[in-house]
């Protein structure tokens, strides 16, 4: 008994002095000594408070590695999912709260990832890539029966316009509120020297708000374009 009063009185002791680590504020980890950053690559927020830097390190198996993280103040965070093959795109909506990171995955594919800020900083959206959840979504539509789910050169991709909220676009939506997502893909067919192209940027608009997709009006022309034969686009 005397024993555990003991510790205890040192516990108490170390956590009245200020010096238990745990008591302290929590502190990102820094990238490991052999990511560099590369500075060019770095995007900034509509309001300067956030950066996001990118790096890179040796890939054993050739290439790089890359991590990508955003820094806001005296916060840092590790933007999931941790490491890719490829440098990345990011665009913030006009009021600073959303991110988009528009990654490379293999040749001729993309996905994109979602970020919000929160008190910790910026953390992922949703709990899959949003470019997959795009591509779920096309998938429940009639179009897929029609034209089938692409299963090659699959990209998902950002339309410009989340810095103005879309004007060049001649809509006069909510600030901050859609993304503009563009799906482009190809099926491969059996004997056929090349992949034939079933989908050439099909647009849908996500909100940031609901967390839902949808196909507004003015989408139209460009939709039945993007599904027509390559021959009548």
């Amino acid at each position: 008994m005397r024993r555990w009063l003991a510790i205890l009185g040192v516990f108490l002791g170390v956590v009245l002095s200020g010096q238990i680590t745990l008591l302290a504020p929590a502190r990102a980890q820094q990238p490991a000594a052999a990511y560099k950053i590369h500075s060019d690559l770095s995007a900034r927020s509509p309001d300067g408070k956030t950066t996001v830097e990118q790096y890179a390190k040796d890939d054993p198996g050739g290439g790089y590695l890359w991590q990508f993280r955003a820094r806001r103040g005296d916060k840092q965070t590790l933007l999931a999912p941790g490491e890719a093959d490829y440098p990345a795109g990011f665009r913030f909506t006009a009021d600073s709260r959303w991110l988009v990171r528009m990654q490379k995955t293999g040749a001729g594919e993309s996905t994109l990832y979602l970020y919000r800020l929160d008190a910790q900083g910026f953390v992922a959206a949703t709990k899959k890539p949003l470019g997959e959840l795009a591509w779920d979504y096309f998938a429940s539509r009639p179009e897929t029966k029609k034209i089938g789910m692409p299963d090659y050169h699959i990209a998902a991709g950002l339309v410009k316009g989340t810095d103005d909220n879309y004007r060049w676009m001649g809509v006069t939506w909510p600030d901050s509120r859609y993304l503009v997502i563009t799906l482009s893909g190809e099926v491969e067919r059996a004997g056929r020297q090349k992949p034939t192209p079933t989908i050439y940027g099909w647009h849908c608009r996500y909100d940031l708000r609901n967390g839902t997709f949808d196909v507004p009006a003015e989408f139209a022309a460009n939709n039945a374009k993007a599904l027509a034969p390559p021959d009548a686009r």
